[in-house]
């Protein structure tokens, strides 16, 4: 077989590149860990915008490129690996964009897709309450219909960035005396109607990207429906599979992955390099090991999506396998940098311990948001290798 990319997709990367790492050179941004949650820069997406790079797979008549899943990934892979703040388009390029192509209306296609790729609304997703994470059907946010208007009313919780979006994709319960996986729709959100509260929740690390959301007889326009009402819930099942297998579930810290490498080079203990050191040498050659593959699993979905399928059990494998090195880089980085390991800003003889312990603090996570590694392994039983549910 041939695992090459083709020459188009190798230029492709050498400008990706050349393209950020003129951009840090500007002083637009500075590498960092988590940056496609936390870095919000909508100055940064125009610039990513101005570029054609938004949508880059999506039809040409909505202002997309029309380009393979591969190549997307090419872009994305350099985005993450140079720590870009892409966090204010991340989701409606990945999942929003695409869920409106499926099942979106023509006026909500023409209307929102051309400002999303110029990189002028920005989408957060709505799904997850206090009483509905994994079992996302349970959700209670309710949409009730009312004259021209569905009045909202409910909670949503660990909406990453709702904060700094301008419209929710939200999932609400539409009928509620149907079965709990009968009586959902799927609703654009702007985020400027009155009746929306947002509180920010500040997670270990300090950072306030999760938030709560309240919705207190918000009362939305009924062409904000997106698909048939109460057909949500099999909406949601195709859209899960963007949101679990991008590269992102690899490199959220590839700068701590990277520094860990270069650290073990330049640092001597006994008068040799950490590199040289057999336990350490073992360490970090199975981390590279275990990159590897994860990268392999989510090319593998890119492929998938190339040829027009549904990558289900695809997605659900490169997640499972990817946040839990993410989890295993984050403790392997604290142990081999020792006491600086513990240092939430970075020290000034090891400048990336920050990277650690925001890494470790954070990592807890990494297997829950986007569908938990539970969740995702029943998938895998079931829809992968055909075992029985029972």
């Amino acid at each position: 077989m041939d695992f090459a990319f083709t020459p188009e997709q190798e230029t492709f990367r050498v400008e990706v590149r050349r393209f950020l790492e003129g951009e840090i050179k500007l002083g637009s941004f500075a590498p960092g860990c988590d940056a496609w949650i936390i870095g919000h820069s909508p100055e940064f997406s125009r610039k990513i915008a101005a570029k054609g790079w938004i949508g880059l797979v999506w039809p040409k008549e909505y202002g997309g490129q029309g380009k393979t899943y591969i190549d997307r990934l090419v872009l994305t892979e350099e985005l993450l690996r140079y720590g870009a703040p892409v966090a204010s388009h991340w989701f409606s390029d990945r999942q929003m964009g695409t869920a409106i192509l499926a099942y979106g209306t023509p006026e909500q296609k023409a209307e929102l897709l051309p400002q999303i790729i110029r990189a002028e609304v920005f989408f957060g997703i709505g799904m997850s309450e206090p009483g509905a994470g994994s079992d996302l059907a349970s959700l209670q946010c309710r949409a009730q219909e009312q004259d021209d208007c569905y009045v909202l009313n409910g909670q949503k919780v660990w909406t990453s960035g709702a904060h700094a979006f301008t419209h929710l994709y939200l999932v609400a319960r539409t009928d509620p005396d149907a079965p709990k996986h009968k009586g959902i729709s799927e609703l654009i959100v702007p985020m400027d109607l009155p009746g929306i509260t947002i509180n920010p929740i500040v997670d270990l690390t300090g950072h306030k990207h999760f938030n709560e959301v309240f919705f207190d007889n918000v009362r939305l326009p009924k062409k904000y429906l997106v698909g048939q009402k109460n057909r949500g819930w099999y909406q949601i099942a195709s859209q899960l599979d963007f949101e679990r297998s991008g590269i992102e579930r690899l490199m959220s810290n590839y700068a701590l992955f990277q520094s860990l490498f270069e650290y073990a080079r330049q640092t001597k203990r006994d008068g040799r390099p950490l590199s040289q050191d057999p336990i350490i040498r073992h360490r970090l050659a199975q981390l590279a090991i275990e990159f590897e593959v994860g990268r392999l699993l989510i090319y593998r979905v890119a492929c998938v999506l190339s040829q027009g399928k549904a990558p289900n059990f695809e997605a659900a494998l490169a997640k499972t396998f990817c946040t839990h090195f993410e989890q295993k880089l984050a403790c392997e980085a604290t142990q081999i940098l020792g006491h600086y390991g513990t240092l939430l800003a970075s020290s000034r003889r090891v400048p990336f311990s920050g990277y650690a312990t925001s890494s470790y603090l954070f990592s807890p996570g990494y297997t829950i948001q986007g569908g938990t590694s539970e969740i995702l392994k029943n998938i895998i039983a079931l829809r992968g290798l055909g075992l029985p549910s029972e």
